[in-house]
């Protein structure tokens, strides 16, 4: 398998505070490959052209699923990103908030909308070469 540009990053965000977890929980967030430009923003131009290589793995306690990172038309940033762990439901599992225009620097904080419709926010703890 052809190795990938230097701009795809490994992106790990974990829970951030919430009134179920007022400390944050290492235990529950997301894992996920993507390509970033130099201010930290989705390459969705460089995403287009290697989809097939863009996993996310959401760990939430013991459970873990793996999925991919699509690019969808529509919404109110005229497109949207969302974390698909099953290709064959027409409904997304999980949608990033704004994940367009996000920079995803450590440090910084993103919401996710869980399969439930749920909002929660997570914070940027690595972003890694590829490799």
């Amino acid at each position: 398998m052809p190795q990938l540009p230097h701009t795809f990053k490994r992106i790990r965000m974990n829970l951030a505070r919430s009134k179920a977890f007022p400390l944050g929980s290492a235990r529950h967030g997301y894992e996920f490959v993507a390509p970033l430009r130099p201010d930290g923003h989705i390459d969705a131009e460089l995403w287009h052209k290697h989809r097939d290589r863009c996993r996310v793995r959401r760990f939430w306690g013991e459970d873990e699923e793996i999925g991919r990172l699509v690019h969808k038309p529509g919404g109110k940033e005229h497109a949207r990103w969302v974390f698909d762990y099953d290709q064959t439901a027409e409904t997304d599992d999980e949608a990033g908030y704004r994940f367009g225009a996000h920079a995803f620097e450590p440090g910084e904080y993103v919401s996710i909308r869980d399969e439930d419709g749920e909002l929660h926010t997570f914070q940027v703890v690595t972003v890694e070469a590829v490799g």
